[in-house]
């Protein structure tokens, strides 16, 4: 018979093992989502594709511009062009000029705008191979606008083109000139000059004002132009619009605002 006093025995201690369930690739897994995203991804890849293909080659060839630089792209349209709109201006490149692309609704004649196209290219590779003119290639654009082809020298430092404050011309001005005038004489359509300065005023003894410097400016490229290669009566119109016409309006002092612009103008439609 035990002692009353021997203790019991210890219970042995209840051991639990809890086994857990992994779910691999069902309905809460991740993989799944990789997989959609790069379908969806793919997808849209596909139809943005398929988008551009079907736009105008004008719009087609300012998207490639803007992969191409899309920082000059953006200066341009931030500066008050929209490269993708009806008035298409390109943006430029840095240290090249900016390449030509047409609009859509032209004179609806594709060779006469075919004729600008080898003249704005011509004159682009003479940019590019003249060391003279390395420092003036961001500041020319050439463009195809519903007026005709523009080609526009735009003041981006200060005396770029042009004397401070009066309209001599500087010598690498008149050698630009020179060339842009052998290359307009090709063509059977006439050319306007157009003259513009910034908002900032002249303050010069002899009273001369905005409007005088951009209409003498204007002149003194065609003076340029026609000393050089431009045909006799090929110059329809010169005309000055001081700063009425900025290129910044929410910089009238910029530089860029003075400028000249060299308008090869359609001719009636059809012809």
């Amino acid at each position: 018979m035990a002692d009353e006093t021997t203790p019991a025995p210890a219970e042995a201690p209840i051991i639990r093992i809890i086994r857990k369930k992994k779910h691999g690739g069902g309905h809460h897994g991740g993989a799944w989502k990789v997989a959609y995203a790069d379908f969806v991804t793919a997808m849209m890849a596909f139809f943005l594709v398929m988008w551009i293909v079907g736009l105008s080659k004008p719009i087609r060839q300012a998207i490639a511009s803007y992969f191409r630089d899309p920082s000059g792209f953006m200066k341009t349209a931030h500066g008050g062009a929209n490269p993708l709109s009806g008035g298409d201006e390109t943006a430029m490149k840095k240290g090249k000029p900016a390449p030509l692309v047409p609009m859509d609704g032209g004179t609806g004649n594709a060779t006469v705008e075919a004729k600008f196209r080898q003249v704005a290219d011509a004159i682009m590779k003479e940019l590019e191979k003249t060391p003279e003119f390395a420092g003036l290639r961001d500041s020319i654009q050439v463009r195809l606008t519903n007026e005709g082809l523009r080609i526009e020298l735009m003041e981006k430092t200060s005396s770029l083109f042009f004397d401070s404050g009066s309209a001599s011309l500087k010598p690498r001005t008149v050698h630009l000139l020179t060339t842009i005038a052998h290359e307009l004489r090709a063509l059977n359509n006439p050319v306007i000059i157009e003259g513009h300065t910034d908002a900032r005023p002249l303050h010069r003894a002899d009273g001369t004002t905005n409007w005088e410097l951009s209409a003498d400016r204007a002149n003194a490229a065609r003076r340029a132009l026609e000393a050089h290669g431009l045909r006799g009566g090929q110059v329809l119109a010169v005309r000055g619009y001081a700063d009425r016409q900025l290129l910044m309006p929410d910089k009238p002092f910029h530089f860029a605002n003075r400028r000249v612009s060299i308008l090869v103008a359609y001719t009636k439609k059809g012809e």
